[in-house]
C-alpha cells in the first residue's frame, strides 16, 4: 500500500466527500419539521408563499433551536 499522488488524493477526495454527505444528511433531519409544517401549510392555504413563510420561520427556529 503506497500513499503515491492519486493515493493519497482518491483518501483525501473520499474524506470529503463523506463529510459532505453526513452535512447534507444532518441539513435534511434539522429541516424535516420545517418541510412537514409547510406541506401542511400548502395543503390548508394553498399559497406557496405562506408555505414559504412557515418553512423559513420553522427552519429559523429549528436552528436557532441547535445553537
Amino acid at each position: 500500500m503506497s500513499f503515491g499522488g492519486y493515493d493519497l488524493m482518491g483518501l483525501i477526495g473520499l474524506i470529503v466527500l463523506g463529510l459532505v454527505i453526513v452535512l447534507l444528511i444532518k441539513i435534511v433531519l434539522v429541516l424535516v419539521p420545517a418541510i412537514l409544517v409547510a406541506i401542511i401549510v400548502w395543503w390548508f392555504s394553498g399559497s406557496t408563499w405562506w408555505a414559504g413563510l412557515a418553512f423559513l420561520v420553522i427552519a429559523a427556529l429549528s436552528i436557532l433551536k441547535k445553537l
